[in-house]
């Protein structure tokens, strides 16, 4: 059994005119690409965490095609956060509702709480993001940006201190962090957020939203934090092994 990780799906089985193609390049005929390369690669006895943009659908009852689509023909268990495009994304208890009266039992959200996947402790948010050229090294000054970075870090670290009341049965296993919105890449930094991270011990952080990444704009190592990009598209639609 093994732990998997990809982002930005960006399915859209039930609006094929959101469907990502109109890109062309690496993004023809990526659903197929994805369920080939998943199924290749992850077993049914894996767990797969999936960081945000799932589904194009605008409310979540337009979005069953898209989650039968993750339930029933991608192998594994599967644990999804939320992303920037997910506008389909409503409360915790009405997302599980939903996904049990489906019968969508291989999908598991990971929202102010924590997992236990084999040897991994996983956590995470959606985090926040303003532009690849600005930094964050000093707090944004407009309320709007304010309101929603301290919103994302009181979820992280809910998320996190989950992880560790998980971690006290579980000495040997890894906390691993997942963000949507990358806290670093290129001349961006979002300091709080990595205080947080490495308030709490993470060593390892993958993150999703960049397209069409720069390699030379992925700082791999920072503040003794791992990070990786886990873009769909950036990993050719392959799911990434922890490890």
């Amino acid at each position: 059994m093994a732990v998997f990780v990809i982002a930005d799906l960006h399915l859209a089985l039930s609006d094929k005119n959101k469907s990502m193609e109109v890109f062309g390049g690496r993004w023809n005929d990526y659903i197929n690409k994805l369920e080939r390369n998943w199924n290749t690669t992850v077993k049914d006895s894996d767990s797969v965490i999936i960081a945000g943009d799932i589904s194009w659908g605008m409310n979540i009852d337009s979005c069953g095609e898209d989650f039968r689509f993750i339930n029933s023909s991608l192998n594994g268990t599967k644990y999804i956060l939320k992303g920037n495009h997910d506008y389909w994304w409503t409360t915790a208890s009405k997302i599980n509702k939903w996904l049990d009266s489906n019968g969508f039992y291989k999908i598991k959200i990971l929202h102010n709480n924590a997992y236990l996947c084999e040897n991994y402790i996983i956590c995470g948010s959606r985090g926040w993001f303003i532009d690849d050229e600005e930094s964050l090294e000093q707090e944004p000054t407009d309320m709007f940006n304010q309101k929603i970075l301290n919103r994302e870090i009181g979820r992280l670290e809910l998320s996190i201190q989950a992880a560790k009341k998980i971690k006290l049965g579980h000495q040997n296993c890894e906390l691993v962090s997942f963000l949507h919105y990358p806290p670093i890449y290129g001349g961006y930094i979002c300091p709080r957020i990595i205080e947080v991270l490495a308030r709490g011990e993470i060593e390892k952080c993958y993150f999703g939203h960049i397209h069409n990444a720069s390699e030379i704009k992925i700082k791999r190592i920072y503040e003794n934090i791992r990070f990786e990009l886990i873009s769909a598209d950036y990993l050719k639609f392959m799911p990434l092994k922890i490890r």
